[in-house]
């Protein structure tokens, strides 16, 4: 089996490209960080996702970016709520890390180095996201020009592949490859700015996850502090 190195945050996205690596017969290396996030019980469950998908290790490195800020995610910003689509695609957000895209995987391709991996998996969207500019496929083509020029990998013919499976698919289809794929969404957590380990259900993530499962006519299988009711359209504590 191919190694492959599979950046892994514990949430909706990642765990199905976890599980697309997975069905593609790599031998799957989880990596995470701990980098100041505000949200951090998606590390929790990133450990317990890769020991349920039987990755091969999974690899939790520090970075403090809290000390850089600049984001709703690492410092004292309020995490924008209840905005509506047309707000959400609008713009970038923030809840945006400043270079956050382009640290990780310069963290992954160092990892796939030592391991002897060519091949990294990650879970960028351009579809339902959040106007974040690392998540571009001109971005991830750049990146990846980048990554084999300035490797012993890459400059000795072992090129780096970049695998991003979901980068134009709407959230629905995302719900519904994973769903196909077995994942359990349970498991995972998305929301920026949770209430005592709960989802929020008023971010941005709580809103296009909700979106997309209800697009895909499934209940999302996650607890939330608060979430809108379909029917009466107003917010309802769980």
């Amino acid at each position: 089996m191919k190694k492959a190195v599979v950046l892994l945050s514990g949430g909706l996205d990642s765990t199905t490209v976890l599980a697309i690596a997975r069905s593609r017969s790599f031998s799957c290396y989880c990596l995470s960080f701990h980098y100041g996030q505000k949200q951090n019980i998606e590390l929790e469950r990133a450990a317990h996702i890769a020991t349920v998908m039987r990755a091969e290790q999974h690899l939790v490195l520090r970075l403090d970016l809290g000390k850089i800020g600049g984001s709703a995610l690492t410092a004292a910003i309020e995490v924008p709520k209840d905005r509506k689509d047309e707000e959400i695609s609008q713009g970038i957000p923030v809840t945006y890390v400043p270079a956050r895209n382009i640290i990780f995987l310069s963290h992954a391709i160092a990892w796939a180095e030592v391991i002897g991996a060519a091949d990294i998996f990650l879970g960028i969207n351009a579809v339902d996201y959040s106007g974040y500019p690392d998540c571009r496929p001109e971005f991830l083509h750049a990146f990846r020009q980048m990554a084999n020029l300035g490797t012993k990998a890459g400059s000795t013919g072992n090129a780096f592949q970049f695998h991003a499976p979901l980068i134009e698919l709407s959230k629905k289809e995302i719900i519904e490859v994973g769903t196909k794929l077995g994942v359990d969404y349970s498991l995972t957590h998305s929301c920026y700015d949770p209430v005592q380990g709960l989802a929020c259900g008023h971010c941005d993530a709580c809103i296009l996850r909700l979106k997309g499962f209800a697009e895909a006519g499934l209940e999302d299988p996650v607890q939330y502090a608060s979430k809108m009711d379909k029917k009466t359209k107003r917010y309802r504590e769980s």
